[in-house]
């Protein structure tokens, strides 16, 4: 007796309201608060003669510790 191939396809689960409005809206608050926070604490513990590099490097290494940490997800 011979199984006729027959593909069933399984109907596209929609995500749940949470994942598709309330998630994006949580990520984004905290991306925009990590680099708002790390740029004001490099603002104000100013090294003397840093001047614009300080706070160009402090977002850069929240960025870039941020997409290593979290690059996975």
């Amino acid at each position: 007796r011979e199984l006729l191939d027959v593909e069933v396809k399984a109907k596209a689960r929609r995500p749940p309201w949470f994942e598709r409005h309330v998630q994006p809206c949580v990520a984004e608050l905290l991306g925009s608060a990590l680099f708002i926070f790390t740029g004001v604490l490099a603002v104000l513990e100013d090294a003397g003669g840093a001047g614009r590099l300080q706070p160009a490097l402090a977002h850069g290494l929240a960025l870039g510790t941020a997409v290593a940490v979290l690059g996975d997800i």
